[in-house]
């Protein structure tokens, strides 16, 4: 928590860096209609981000949005109507609304909050050592943290230390996998039996995998972006307090 008392940009803890960052609040809440958590995830609260994460997944799949929304795009309108639920659609559009205004709202408050902390430039740790692990800022290639996305979502967090969150995604990323059967399609699909590759598929589960996938890459890319910001700026700091009172020359004139 940035307080008076610890006005840094970034602090470390044993899951990995949490910092404050620039963001646009209109692409932080086009994020959380995504996938609801999203945009709390790219602000750093993941505890939040989590609960709302899985509440999209356990509210979508009892009130059967992903299944109306298929249908709704094949032209089934009355299909689609007939299998949402509307005991549970209803609070999944009440939450849906507001989980995207509170992240837009947390967008604005939080760029603000990070101007007032860029002014104060209080020391940034680069290292922190825990019982359990080892934390520290270093230059990374985003291209590389969104390839690792890319492959496997939750790659692209462990790649920048979030690991928390990275075997978070790989967990759900592999239960998207067992239920929507993809790997058991595209099998089907290679060996030439596109009815049977079509037949396989799970819908419901098939329609949160691009969301999942695209927001594990752009975390991971932008993410490293930040962390490679920060590096940059604890290094300046760490140099400026390590030669400010030295009388210490690089080049000298030639007499």
């Amino acid at each position: 928590m940035i307080n008076e008392h610890d006005p840094s940009l970034a602090r470390m803890s044993v899951f990995g860096i949490t910092h404050l960052q620039k963001q646009s609040p209109l692409m932080i809440a086009w994020w959380s209609a995504v996938f609801p958590g999203f945009g709390h995830y790219f602000l750093n609260h993941y505890i939040r981000a989590t609960l709302l994460s899985l509440s999209e997944v356990f509210i979508n799949t009892f009130a059967h949005i992903n299944d109306a929304m298929i249908y709704s795009f094949c032209g089934k309108f009355e299909l689609a109507q007939s299998v949402v639920q509307p005991k549970w659609a209803f609070g999944y559009l009440i939450i849906y609304m507001i989980t995207i205004w509170d992240s837009y709202r947390l967008a604005i408050y939080q760029n603000k909050v990070f101007d007032l902390t860029c002014l104060k430039n209080e020391q940034i740790s680069r290292i922190g050592i825990f019982p359990l692990e080892i934390q520290f800022l270093d230059r990374k290639k985003p291209i590389v943290g969104a390839v690792y996305s890319f492959l496997f979502p939750g790659l692209g967090q462990l790649y920048i230390h979030r690991f928390g969150l990275a075997f978070y995604a790989m967990i759900w990323w592999w239960i998207y996998l067992y239920f929507s059967k993809l790997h058991e399609s595209l099998l089907q699909l290679m060996l030439g039996n596109l009815q049977a590759s079509n037949l396989i598929l799970q819908q419901h589960w098939l329609l949160f995998m691009p969301s999942v996938m695209g927001g594990a890459i752009f975390h991971a890319y932008t993410t490293t972006i930040e962390h490679n910001k920060l590096y940059r700026i604890a290094q300046r700091q760490y140099l400026k307090n390590r030669y400010r009172k030295d009388d210490f020359l690089i080049f000298h004139k030639q007499v």
